[in-house]
């Protein structure tokens, strides 16, 4: 443990490293790419001021609305479809045409349809998150193992119990594996709405600052949105544990 932890931040010592000395060295325009500790300094600087702050929690905001509603609807919807094999028949086509359709290229008729406000933001998000959650948790249900299956019948479960005691936990880590590749899209999709008629957020900043030629600023937007995406995705990892507590490690 001790080990790879040691070759993570030693992978993130040696980039930083690399970003600071290739512009110093001349190896890259600095112009373009300013060094690491530039980048930082802005980074402090926009903290310092508020500004930092003001643009995540508009972003927090609307990737977490759009996260949870595409969790409360995705997994009921994706259980219902996973165990109702009737069901799953009627709705496939459906499902495989929208699940083809990029969330990116929808944005201008959420935009058309919802305005340039939050809303539409939110929309685009449930939509690009639902598809992983929905997908995973219906395939989580179907690749059950059938002996598990089986041998609960055997011992005289209905279908409710069978359901509750065998199909939701042998589910869990497909549909946790879902949840971390939406949590992955809401920031993604987000960044890419909020360059469209925000007026506020990481997304907005990033924007604004390229069309400003504000580099260093450009340049710690983006390295706080991968800090989000990493804690977010740590968080996530640590619920799926606590979901998941039966399974052997």
């Amino acid at each position: 443990m001790a080990r790879r932890a040691f070759r993570a931040s030693a992978a993130i010592v040696l980039l930083a490293a690399v970003w600071e000395t290739l512009p110093r060295l001349g190896a890259v325009n600095p112009v373009f790419l300013p060094p690491l500790t530039e980048v930082l300094t802005a980074w402090y600087d926009l903290l310092r001021t508020g500004q930092l702050l003001d643009h995540t929690q508009a972003s927090l905001l609307r990737s977490l609305t759009g996260f949870a509603l595409a969790i409360a609807t995705a997994i009921p919807l994706g259980l219902l479809i996973g165990w109702y094999r009737p069901l799953a028949g009627f709705l496939n086509p459906v499902l495989e045409l929208f699940r083809n359709t990029a969330a990116l290229a929808l944005l201008p008729v959420f935009v058309l349809i919802l305005g340039l406000g939050e809303t539409s933001k939110v929309a685009i998000i449930l939509y690009a998150c639902s598809w992983p959650i929905l997908l995973n948790t219906i395939a989580g249900v179907r690749n059950v193992d059938p002996l598990l299956v089986k041998s609960a019948r055997s011992m005289g479960l209905n279908a409710a119990r069978l359901f509750q005691k065998v199909i939701l936990p042998a589910a869990v880590p497909t549909v946790f594996t879902g949840i971390r590749l939406a949590g992955a899209y809401s920031i993604l999709v987000l960044i890419a709405a909020e360059m469209v008629g925000a007026k506020a957020g990481l997304g907005y900043l990033i924007n604004y600052a390229q069309l400003n030629f504000r580099v260093t600023d450009m340049y710690a937007a983006i390295i706080t949105i991968s800090v989000l995406g990493l804690l977010f995705n740590l968080s996530l990892v640590r619920l799926e544990r606590r979901f998941s507590t039966w399974r052997t490690t």
